[in-house]
């Protein structure tokens, strides 16, 4: 079986790896994850990461064919558009980011959506199958971090998004709207069950303690063996009262406001205002007991 060469870019500021995979016979591509420059501070949008991915898929001679999302990710804005632009590849994310963007819509009052996921050019269902080159993609629909995550699979790779992290580390967050432990629990399984050889490629690193290094490759029996959340021996009630109690401390990411709504647009920005601007919108809740705050506004 013919393997995929992968080459990865770690974006530090978001602690994110985009992938660039290709098939080494016919250098046909795809990219996966890609980051784009965001500045929150200032709302200045640049395209360097995307540029030098970019650049390496010209020095290797790949033609890129697709751009693969895992989800609509909330720690960073999606660079998919700008390599479709670039490279006249369709972008793809799994058929269930509907259920993400029905969740999302009315946070921020997005009238612009296009029906049935029609910001994406493909929806792709659970087992699904598409060709990359010589190479044969196969989806698998992995939610419970997100009801639209996906992993695609390479033969012995794949690009399992945000549902583990490395096997030093720990798993993916379930407490985002749609997100369930449970679920998680399950894709997670389903990823365990694959032959112990089997290499995961991880889409974020924090390095774990101890470590001193960012690193994004692991194999489904390194996971099995020492991830502490759900190596073996765990069970599904301990994985779940552990999900929920880790998650009832994270902070929400940095970058999730600005991310979700351009994400589930497939990275599409708002549309211009009358004054050429674009914005994008930040709900604002009063915390509990501070309705007040809004009362001057029935003066």
């Amino acid at each position: 079986m013919e393997k995929p060469l992968i080459r990865a870019f770690f974006d530090e500021a978001t602690n994110t790896v985009s992938y660039l995979v290709w098939d080494p016979q016919t250098l046909e591509g795809a990219v996966i994850d890609p980051v784009l420059d965001w500045d929150n501070r200032s709302g200045e949008a640049g395209t360097a990461s995307a540029d030098v991915l970019l650049a390496a898929a010209s020095e290797a001679s790949v033609t890129i064919r697709w751009v693969l999302e895992t989800h609509a990710h909330a720690d960073h804005l999606t660079a998919a558009p700008y390599i479709k632009h670039r490279t006249g590849a369709p972008i793809g994310i799994g058929e269930h980011i509907r259920d993400v963007q029905m969740i999302f819509r009315p946070v921020f009052d997005i009238q612009d959506l296009k029906p049935e996921g029609g910001d994406f050019d493909r929806l792709f269902k659970d087992a699904e199958r598409f060709a990359l080159g010589a190479l044969t993609v196969e989806v698998l629909h992995v939610p419970g971090h997100t009801p639209a995550d996906i992993a695609y699979r390479i033969g012995d790779d794949v690009f399992v998004g945000d549902t583990l992290f490395m096997h030093d580390y720990g798993t993916a967050r379930a407490d985002f709207p749609g997100g369930d432990a449970h679920q998680l629990w399950h894709s997670i399984q389903r990823l365990l069950a694959l032959p112990p050889h089997t290499r995961l490629w991880i889409c974020h690193d924090y390095k774990a303690p101890g470590r001193d290094h960012f690193a994004w490759q692991s194999s489904v029996a390194e996971q099995r063996a020492t991830n502490p959340h759900v190596k073996d021996g765990t069970t599904e009630a301990e994985f779940v009262a552990f999900r929920l109690a880790r998650d009832s401390r994270l902070a929400a990411p940095t970058l999730l406001l600005p991310s979700i709504q351009v994400n589930i647009r497939a990275g599409r920005f708002p549309p211009a205002e009358a004054n050429g601007v674009r914005y994008l919108k930040i709900p604002v809740t009063p915390k509990p007991g501070q309705a007040a705050l809004f009362a001057q506004e029935a003066l």
